[in-house]
Protein backbone atom coordinates (compact mmCIF):
# COMPACT_ATOMS: atom_id res chain seq x y z
CA UNK A 1 0.00 0.00 0.00
CA UNK A 2 2.70 2.36 0.88
CA UNK A 3 4.44 2.13 -2.48
CA UNK A 4 1.52 2.22 -4.46
CA UNK A 5 0.12 5.22 -3.17
CA UNK A 6 3.90 6.95 -3.37
CA UNK A 7 3.51 6.37 -6.73
CA UNK A 8 -0.17 5.66 -8.47
CA UNK A 9 -1.33 9.95 -8.00
CA UNK A 10 2.03 11.35 -9.07
CA UNK A 11 1.77 8.86 -12.14
CA UNK A 12 -1.88 10.64 -12.75
CA UNK A 13 -0.58 13.65 -13.19
CA UNK A 14 -0.50 14.99 -16.83
CA UNK A 15 2.63 14.02 -18.19
CA UNK A 16 3.96 16.89 -20.14
CA UNK A 17 5.11 15.06 -23.30
CA UNK A 18 1.59 14.01 -23.88
CA UNK A 19 0.64 15.27 -27.72
CA UNK A 20 -2.69 16.91 -27.07
CA UNK A 21 -4.68 15.06 -29.66
CA UNK A 22 -7.56 12.67 -29.64
CA UNK A 23 -6.61 9.52 -28.70
CA UNK A 24 -7.62 6.34 -30.81
CA UNK A 25 -10.09 3.94 -29.84
CA UNK A 26 -7.19 1.03 -29.81
CA UNK A 27 -4.95 3.35 -27.19
CA UNK A 28 -7.81 4.14 -25.19
CA UNK A 29 -8.44 0.43 -25.01
CA UNK A 30 -4.92 -0.36 -24.09
CA UNK A 31 -4.91 1.85 -21.38
CA UNK A 32 -8.57 0.67 -19.49
CA UNK A 33 -6.15 -2.78 -20.15
CA UNK A 34 -3.02 -1.58 -18.76
CA UNK A 35 -5.30 0.59 -15.48
CA UNK A 36 -7.09 -2.73 -14.70
CA UNK A 37 -4.15 -4.62 -14.55
CA UNK A 38 -2.62 -1.83 -12.75
CA UNK A 39 -5.54 -2.45 -9.82
CA UNK A 40 -5.17 -5.67 -10.10
CA UNK A 41 -1.23 -5.73 -9.35
CA UNK A 42 -2.05 -3.14 -5.87
CA UNK A 43 -4.89 -5.43 -4.64
CA UNK A 44 -2.60 -8.40 -5.09
CA UNK A 45 -0.22 -6.70 -2.86
CA UNK A 46 -3.02 -5.57 -0.25
CA UNK A 47 -4.15 -9.79 -0.51
CA UNK A 48 -0.52 -10.63 0.21
CA UNK A 49 -0.24 -7.86 2.84
CA UNK A 50 -3.56 -9.26 4.62
CA UNK A 51 -2.49 -12.43 4.58
CA UNK A 52 0.60 -12.11 6.20
CA UNK A 53 -0.68 -10.48 8.98
CA UNK A 54 -2.54 -13.55 10.49
CA UNK A 55 1.20 -14.34 11.24
CA UNK A 56 3.46 -10.95 12.07
CA UNK A 57 2.44 -7.53 12.85
CA UNK A 58 2.04 -4.69 10.15
CA UNK A 59 5.26 -2.82 11.09
CA UNK A 60 7.34 -5.50 10.56
CA UNK A 61 5.97 -6.59 7.40
CA UNK A 62 6.23 -2.87 6.36
CA UNK A 63 9.94 -2.96 7.21
CA UNK A 64 10.45 -6.18 5.86
CA UNK A 65 8.69 -5.02 2.29
CA UNK A 66 10.54 -2.27 1.93
CA UNK A 67 13.67 -3.98 2.45
CA UNK A 68 12.83 -5.86 -0.49
CA UNK A 69 11.33 -3.24 -2.63
CA UNK A 70 13.52 -0.47 -2.06
CA UNK A 71 16.18 -1.81 -4.14
CA UNK A 72 13.52 -2.39 -7.16
CA UNK A 73 12.77 1.41 -6.78
CA UNK A 74 16.56 2.17 -6.50
CA UNK A 75 17.81 0.63 -9.76
CA UNK A 76 14.53 2.37 -11.49
CA UNK A 77 16.06 5.29 -10.42
CA UNK A 78 19.65 4.85 -10.66
CA UNK A 79 18.38 3.46 -14.52
CA UNK A 80 16.58 6.51 -15.16
CA UNK A 81 19.65 8.93 -14.16
CA UNK A 82 17.41 10.81 -11.74
CA UNK A 83 19.40 10.05 -8.54
CA UNK A 84 21.49 13.57 -8.88
CA UNK A 85 18.73 15.60 -10.00
CA UNK A 86 18.27 19.10 -8.89
CA UNK A 87 15.01 19.76 -6.61
CA UNK A 88 13.34 23.13 -5.74
CA UNK A 89 13.29 24.00 -2.21
CA UNK A 90 9.28 24.48 -2.89
CA UNK A 91 8.90 21.35 -4.30
CA UNK A 92 10.63 19.65 -1.07
CA UNK A 93 8.20 21.19 1.09
CA UNK A 94 5.53 19.01 -0.51
CA UNK A 95 7.59 16.00 -1.05
CA UNK A 96 8.28 16.32 2.86
CA UNK A 97 4.61 16.80 3.38
CA UNK A 98 3.73 13.54 0.81
CA UNK A 99 5.77 11.47 3.20
CA UNK A 100 4.08 12.40 6.45
CA UNK A 101 0.92 11.75 4.99
CA UNK A 102 1.47 8.75 3.40
CA UNK A 103 2.68 7.42 6.77
CA UNK A 104 -0.45 8.25 8.32
CA UNK A 105 -1.84 6.44 4.79
CA UNK A 106 -0.05 3.61 5.45
CA UNK A 107 -0.71 2.72 9.05
CA UNK A 108 -4.21 3.33 9.11
CA UNK A 109 -4.86 1.35 5.92
CA UNK A 110 -2.63 -1.42 7.22
CA UNK A 111 -4.68 -1.68 10.76
CA UNK A 112 -7.61 -1.79 8.99
CA UNK A 113 -6.54 -4.31 6.48
CA UNK A 114 -5.46 -6.29 9.19
CA UNK A 115 -8.57 -6.37 10.79
CA UNK A 116 -12.03 -6.12 8.58
CA UNK A 117 -12.13 -7.64 4.91
CA UNK A 118 -9.98 -6.54 2.07
CA UNK A 119 -13.16 -5.47 0.38
CA UNK A 120 -14.52 -3.34 2.67
CA UNK A 121 -11.18 -1.84 3.13
CA UNK A 122 -11.15 -1.39 -0.66
CA UNK A 123 -14.54 0.12 -1.11
CA UNK A 124 -13.79 2.89 1.46
CA UNK A 125 -10.86 4.01 -0.20
CA UNK A 126 -12.61 4.73 -3.33
CA UNK A 127 -14.27 7.57 -1.92
CA UNK A 128 -10.13 9.13 -2.24
CA UNK A 129 -11.83 10.60 -6.31
CA UNK A 130 -14.41 12.29 -4.01
CA UNK A 131 -12.43 13.69 -1.04
CA UNK A 132 -9.41 15.08 -3.44
CA UNK A 133 -12.19 16.64 -5.63
CA UNK A 134 -13.56 18.20 -2.48
CA UNK A 135 -10.48 19.40 -1.13
CA UNK A 136 -9.19 21.12 -4.26
CA UNK A 137 -12.30 23.25 -4.05
CA UNK A 138 -11.35 24.29 -0.52
CA UNK A 139 -8.01 24.75 -0.66
CA UNK A 140 -6.72 24.82 -4.25
CA UNK A 141 -9.52 27.56 -5.09
CA UNK A 142 -10.36 24.48 -8.33
CA UNK A 143 -13.77 25.61 -9.73
CA UNK A 144 -16.31 22.39 -8.46
CA UNK A 145 -19.92 22.76 -9.51
CA UNK A 146 -23.41 21.45 -7.85
CA UNK A 147 -23.49 18.33 -9.43
CA UNK A 148 -19.98 16.91 -8.47
CA UNK A 149 -20.90 18.79 -4.86
CA UNK A 150 -23.46 16.56 -4.98
CA UNK A 151 -21.96 13.62 -6.04
CA UNK A 152 -19.50 14.04 -2.94
CA UNK A 153 -21.98 14.33 -0.76
CA UNK A 154 -24.26 11.23 -2.22
CA UNK A 155 -20.91 9.43 -2.30
CA UNK A 156 -19.60 9.94 1.48
CA UNK A 157 -23.19 8.79 2.18
CA UNK A 158 -22.17 5.59 0.19
CA UNK A 159 -18.86 5.68 2.45
CA UNK A 160 -21.61 5.29 5.44
CA UNK A 161 -23.55 2.43 4.31
CA UNK A 162 -20.67 0.51 4.09
CA UNK A 163 -19.33 1.37 7.85
CA UNK A 164 -22.52 1.30 9.80
CA UNK A 165 -21.56 2.69 12.61
CA UNK A 166 -23.43 1.46 15.66
CA UNK A 167 -25.59 -1.47 14.07
CA UNK A 168 -24.18 -4.59 14.29
CA UNK A 169 -21.12 -5.83 11.99
CA UNK A 170 -19.60 -2.37 12.57
CA UNK A 171 -15.94 -2.35 13.15
CA UNK A 172 -14.21 0.41 14.67
CA UNK A 173 -11.23 -0.18 12.18
CA UNK A 174 -13.55 0.83 9.51
CA UNK A 175 -12.68 4.57 11.06
CA UNK A 176 -9.25 3.73 10.61
CA UNK A 177 -9.96 3.35 6.82
CA UNK A 178 -11.41 6.23 6.77
CA UNK A 179 -8.51 8.43 8.41
CA UNK A 180 -6.49 6.34 5.65
CA UNK A 181 -8.77 8.16 3.35
CA UNK A 182 -8.08 11.63 4.58
CA UNK A 183 -4.70 11.10 4.69
CA UNK A 184 -4.22 9.68 0.98
CA UNK A 185 -6.58 13.45 0.12
CA UNK A 186 -3.99 14.84 1.88
CA UNK A 187 -0.75 13.31 -0.27
CA UNK A 188 -2.73 14.09 -3.36
CA UNK A 189 -2.90 17.60 -2.84
CA UNK A 190 0.40 17.94 -2.02
CA UNK A 191 1.07 16.26 -5.35
CA UNK A 192 -1.12 18.34 -7.44
CA UNK A 193 1.34 21.07 -6.05
CA UNK A 194 4.74 19.21 -6.82
CA UNK A 195 6.08 20.64 -10.01
CA UNK A 196 6.43 18.21 -13.25
CA UNK A 197 10.22 18.53 -13.01
CA UNK A 198 10.16 15.97 -10.10
CA UNK A 199 10.70 12.62 -10.99
CA UNK A 200 7.90 10.12 -9.89
CA UNK A 201 10.22 7.63 -9.20
CA UNK A 202 12.41 9.18 -7.48
CA UNK A 203 9.48 10.43 -4.94
CA UNK A 204 8.06 7.05 -4.86
CA UNK A 205 11.70 6.00 -3.39
CA UNK A 206 12.35 8.76 -0.77
CA UNK A 207 8.60 7.62 0.38
CA UNK A 208 9.11 4.08 0.51
CA UNK A 209 12.71 5.00 2.63
CA UNK A 210 10.87 6.96 4.62
CA UNK A 211 7.90 4.26 5.60
CA UNK A 212 10.59 1.92 6.10
CA UNK A 213 12.02 3.51 8.63
CA UNK A 214 9.19 4.56 10.56
CA UNK A 215 8.33 0.39 10.41
CA UNK A 216 11.81 -0.11 11.58
CA UNK A 217 10.84 2.88 14.20
CA UNK A 218 8.13 1.31 15.33
CA UNK A 219 9.82 -2.78 15.57
CA UNK A 220 10.62 -2.23 19.51
CA UNK A 221 6.78 -2.02 20.30
CA UNK A 222 6.07 -5.65 18.69
CA UNK A 223 7.28 -9.07 19.02
CA UNK A 224 9.09 -10.07 15.99
CA UNK A 225 8.23 -12.62 14.53
CA UNK A 226 11.00 -15.47 12.92
CA UNK A 227 9.94 -15.99 9.05
CA UNK A 228 9.43 -18.96 7.40
CA UNK A 229 9.72 -19.46 3.72
CA UNK A 230 6.49 -19.07 3.09
CA UNK A 231 6.31 -15.57 4.95
CA UNK A 232 9.21 -14.52 2.29
CA UNK A 233 7.70 -15.67 -0.46
CA UNK A 234 4.40 -13.84 0.26
CA UNK A 235 7.05 -10.86 0.97
CA UNK A 236 8.84 -11.23 -2.07
CA UNK A 237 5.36 -11.48 -4.55
CA UNK A 238 4.14 -8.33 -2.33
CA UNK A 239 7.06 -6.39 -3.34
CA UNK A 240 6.76 -7.72 -6.86
CA UNK A 241 3.30 -6.48 -7.14
CA UNK A 242 4.00 -3.40 -6.12
CA UNK A 243 6.63 -2.60 -8.65
CA UNK A 244 4.04 -4.24 -11.74
CA UNK A 245 1.19 -1.85 -10.88
CA UNK A 246 3.84 0.82 -11.15
CA UNK A 247 4.50 -0.01 -14.66
CA UNK A 248 1.43 -0.10 -15.63
CA UNK A 249 -0.05 2.90 -13.75
CA UNK A 250 2.31 4.76 -15.97
CA UNK A 251 1.62 2.54 -18.88
CA UNK A 252 -2.19 3.47 -18.46
CA UNK A 253 -1.57 7.06 -18.29
CA UNK A 254 0.57 7.41 -21.71
CA UNK A 255 -1.69 5.10 -23.63
CA UNK A 256 -5.20 6.29 -22.95
CA UNK A 257 -7.18 9.45 -22.33
CA UNK A 258 -7.12 10.18 -18.75
CA UNK A 259 -11.10 10.61 -18.81
CA UNK A 260 -11.76 7.60 -20.41
CA UNK A 261 -9.41 5.18 -18.55
CA UNK A 262 -10.02 6.92 -15.05
CA UNK A 263 -13.19 4.88 -14.16
CA UNK A 264 -11.52 1.65 -14.66
CA UNK A 265 -9.79 1.80 -11.33
CA UNK A 266 -12.69 1.24 -9.50
CA UNK A 267 -12.14 -2.46 -11.52
CA UNK A 268 -9.65 -3.15 -7.57
CA UNK A 269 -13.22 -3.63 -6.36
CA UNK A 270 -13.45 -6.77 -8.82
CA UNK A 271 -10.63 -7.80 -7.80
CA UNK A 272 -10.90 -7.40 -4.02
CA UNK A 273 -13.88 -9.17 -3.80
CA UNK A 274 -12.59 -11.97 -5.87
CA UNK A 275 -9.55 -12.26 -3.97
CA UNK A 276 -11.42 -12.02 -0.48
CA UNK A 277 -13.56 -14.86 -1.08
CA UNK A 278 -10.88 -16.76 -2.87
CA UNK A 279 -8.20 -15.86 -0.27
CA UNK A 280 -9.98 -15.06 3.08
CA UNK A 281 -13.85 -16.62 2.19
CA UNK A 282 -15.21 -13.26 2.74
CA UNK A 283 -18.10 -12.75 1.43
CA UNK A 284 -19.57 -8.93 1.13
CA UNK A 285 -22.40 -8.43 2.47
CA UNK A 286 -26.05 -6.33 0.70
CA UNK A 287 -25.04 -3.04 2.49
CA UNK A 288 -21.56 -3.40 2.04
CA UNK A 289 -22.17 -4.39 -1.96
CA UNK A 290 -24.84 -1.37 -2.07
CA UNK A 291 -22.43 1.06 -0.50
CA UNK A 292 -19.75 0.35 -2.56
CA UNK A 293 -21.88 0.93 -5.79
CA UNK A 294 -23.09 4.57 -4.94
CA UNK A 295 -18.99 5.14 -4.31
CA UNK A 296 -18.69 3.99 -7.68
CA UNK A 297 -21.23 5.81 -9.25
CA UNK A 298 -20.89 8.72 -8.05
CA UNK A 299 -16.80 8.69 -8.58
CA UNK A 300 -17.35 7.59 -12.28
CA UNK A 301 -19.73 10.47 -12.35
CA UNK A 302 -17.76 13.28 -11.50
CA UNK A 303 -15.03 11.99 -14.12
CA UNK A 304 -17.39 12.43 -16.27
CA UNK A 305 -18.42 16.28 -15.12
CA UNK A 306 -14.63 16.86 -14.81
CA UNK A 307 -14.29 15.76 -18.59
CA UNK A 308 -16.89 18.30 -19.49
CA UNK A 309 -15.21 21.29 -17.39
CA UNK A 310 -12.40 21.16 -19.55
CA UNK A 311 -14.17 20.52 -22.60
CA UNK A 312 -16.29 23.45 -21.93
CA UNK A 313 -14.23 25.39 -19.83
CA UNK A 314 -16.64 26.09 -17.52
CA UNK A 315 -16.92 24.96 -14.04
CA UNK A 316 -20.14 22.53 -14.00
Amino acid sequence: FWVRNSIRPICYQKIPNLKSRKMLPAENLKGAIFMSINMLAFVVNDAFMKFLFIDISIYQAIFLRGIITIPMLALIVIYRNQIKVSVDKADWKYIWLRVAAEVGAAVFFLSALAQIPLANVTAILQAVPLTVMMAAALFLRETVGWRRWLAIIIGFMGVTIIVRPGVDGFSIYSFYAIAAVFCVTIRDIATRKLSNDVPTSLVALITGVAITIYGAIMLPSVVWVTLTSTHWVLLTLAAIAIVFGYFFSVLAMRTGETSFIAPFRYTAMIWAIGLGIIIFNDWPDNMTVLGTLIVVVTGIYSFHREKIRRDSGHGI
